[in-house]
């Protein structure tokens, strides 16, 4: 995001929460969120550099901290990015590589990364299509999800393969006025 104004940790952090709270969880489009959330088991990293460098390191040793952790005491982290991989199809391509790197560091079975984006478009959408808020946060965002934590909830959520229908119901129903009603954008919440 080379040349627009730092976003530091402090208002990533609460952005990514008011998301979470009035989007993912408000919307019911996780069903799985909430629990976590309220537990307070979500670890919210900020990667703050313009540049991506350092980041996938920074994705690699997130990966090391959740592992070496109970999920009891963390069950998930989202990675923040808010100043840089603003471009869609460079964070797209960000993703397959960490994907791959986790893999090499034995993540494999381990963990799963899901990806959130302002700009995120599915494959065979247009870029206005409401569907695509599915996975669009304010900032660019790596999610990891432990594999058995994952297992277990859609284990205990009676059809969870039609969630992502569900969901793009739920989000063409509210359509875009709506989306934008819920104010979830960079800024929105006080940190």
């Amino acid at each position: 995001m080379t040349g627009a104004a730092t976003i530091g940790p402090l208002q990533a952090e609460a952005d990514m929460r008011r998301w979470l709270e009035r989007a993912v969880i408000g919307l019911n489009l996780c069903p799985f969120a909430k629990a976590v959330h309220v537990k307070g088991q979500i670890h919210y990293a900020v990667y703050e550099p313009a540049e991506e460098a350092d980041l996938m390191e920074v994705l690699l040793a997130q990966a090391r901290d959740l592992a070496a952790l109970d999920a009891a005491v963390r069950d998930t982290t989202l990675l923040i990015a808010p100043n840089t991989l603003a471009d869609f199809l460079d964070f797209n391509d960000f993703t397959a590589r960490a994907e791959r790197q986790l893999a090499r560091a034995g993540f494999d079975g381990v963990f799963q990364l899901a990806s959130f984006h302002p700009q995120f478009q599915f494959a065979g959408t247009e870029a206005g299509d409401i569907g695509n808020a599915t996975n669009r946060a304010p900032y660019p965002t790596l999610h990891l999800l432990r594999e058995d934590s994952v297992d277990r909830a859609v284990d205990a959520f009676p059809g969870a393969e039609a969630i992502f229908e569900r969901n793009i119901d739920t989000l063409e129903a509210l359509g875009a006025q709506g989306w934008a009603a819920l104010d979830v954008g960079p800024g929105s919440a006080k940190p």
